[in-house]
């Protein structure tokens, strides 16, 4: 056990995210670490601050310590399964049943209590509602992603290797175990509309049991500045020309190579752009190596190597200088439940061009907050690139507004409270519905 010493008089929360390198200090970009081990932590911390000790539950394996203090209210707890090696997350799950058994073996030797447990993806979502059975305590399970929708896109992008993605992805286990997940807890939290629309359609869950919350941001980390400190950020970074930015894990499913392709038309109206490709972790597997170098060879084939630049990890300290020094970011994925990156831009005050296949594209007003376009069509997504880079009204508009739902929407803070409030069934906090992501097209804020 930590040193730190939790009071037991606080309420406390069970947070469950069972695959990757969960850490205080996570590796981002490592291997099944990625956007939704932020969204872990970062409503673990607002929990805290919302008076709730709380430990987020995950799996030990390799050389990591039992125990890991992210700060007074918050700290991650490892249980061993499976051995030591690391274990994709698509086969988690046939270790999960020895995991359970030992989180409820700490769980008795420490007494600890918990007010409700709330998994993150359907690996910890099998974990989190064996405890929460186990407890006889509530069960709020978040998915993520969901495996139908990721199953009909990959095969729809990628017929000819339809074949090989039952052994890749696990789908139908995976969707089987969500089926059963889904009914079986208290409630389903989706985090965009077509997951909320999805949960209910395809997965058959009474309306009662879905609600939707979006994920968040740090709004201490992310937020605009003066145009005097961005062009300093930018004479630091290096950024010279029109730069045009998208970054994250490096997965067939984000579209860097269906960017390259449509940057391509972006550039032969503005010559001048650079597309910045921060893709990968600081370590990478055969896969992403491959990845990689296809898309490298891409741009060669498409003569682009003058315009299109690969830069590879970015800290996470440094990443809210670089959404700033940008002139434009963009989220080209196949799919995309959400779109983190996109809102940490966007409240950064860059201007941001978002896909049509995933959900925060509902979530704004065209030419309003964002732009959004389709990465299966280079022209479509291209002149939505460009559109920004020439027009200096547009881009003046979309930074300063964006920036503003950005703050009125997705702070952390604000998701917490709606996360407690839909559990302990306050009629009085006011839970974000799906309607009130479709907004009407008008010139008002």
């Amino acid at each position: 056990m930590s040193a730190i010493t939790f009071d037991p008089k606080r309420p406390r929360i069970a947070m469950v995210s069972t695959h990757g390198y969960v850490a205080a200090n996570p590796p981002l970009g490592a291997a099944d670490t990625g956007g939704q081990v932020v969204y872990v932590l970062e409503l673990a911390k607002k929990l805290g601050q919302l008076g709730y000790d709380v430990d987020v539950w995950t799996r030990r394996f390799e050389d990591q310590p039992e125990t890991d203090i992210v700060n007074g209210r918050v700290r991650v707890l490892r249980v061993p399964c499976g051995g030591k090696k690391f274990i994709p997350k698509e086969y988690l799950s046939e270790h999960l049943m020895e995991w359970g058994e030992n989180a409820l073996r700490f769980i008795k030797k420490h007494k600890l209590r918990y007010q409700f447990i709330n998994s993150h993806y359907w690996d910890a979502g099998i974990a989190g509602q064996r405890l929460a059975d186990a407890m006889n305590i509530p069960h709020v399970h978040t998915p993520h992603s969901l495996g139908i929708w990721k199953k009909v896109q990959m095969e729809t992008d990628y017929p000819d290797k339809k074949d090989t993605f039952e052994t890749e992805f696990n789908f139908t286990e995976r969707i089987k175990q969500e089926t059963i997940l889904y009914r079986d807890c208290d409630m389903v939290v989706a985090t965009t509309p077509p997951q909320y629309d999805m949960v209910l359609k395809d997965y058959h869950v009474p309306k009662g049991g879905v609600h939707m919350i979006p994920p968040g941001y740090d709004d201490n980390r992310f937020f605009p500045v003066s145009d005097a400190t961005r062009q300093m950020i930018r004479r630091r970074i290096g950024f010279k020309k029109p730069t045009i930015l998208a970054l994250g894990r490096l997965a067939t499913n984000k579209g860097y190579d269906l960017l390259i392709k449509s940057f391509a038309v972006t550039v032969k109206r503005i010559p001048d752009a650079v597309l910045h490709l921060a893709v990968g972790g600081k370590k990478m597997d055969k896969q992403e190596r491959k990845i990689l170098a296809e898309l490298k060879a891409l741009v060669k084939k498409l003569k682009l190597e003058r315009k299109v630049k690969f830069s590879g990890f970015i800290s996470d300290a440094d990443l809210p200088d670089y959404y700033r020094a940008a002139d434009l970011f963009v989220l080209s994925s196949r799919y995309e439940p959400f779109g983190m990156t996109a809102i940490e831009a966007m409240a950064c005050g860059t201007p941001t061009v978002v896909t049509v296949h995933g959900g925060l594209y509902r979530a704004v007003s065209f030419g309003r907050h964002a732009l959004f376009g389709d990465p299966f069509d280079p022209d479509d997504l291209g002149i939505m690139m460009m559109k920004p880079l020439k027009h200096l009204e547009l881009r003046s508009r979309l930074s300063r507004m964006g920036a503003h739902k950005a703050r009125s929407l997705f702070t952390w803070t604000g998701i917490a409270q709606q996360l407690i409030s839909l559990v302990e069934g306050r009629p009085a906090m006011r839970v974000l519905h799906d309607t009130e992501w479709d907004e009407p097209w008008n010139d008002g804020d």
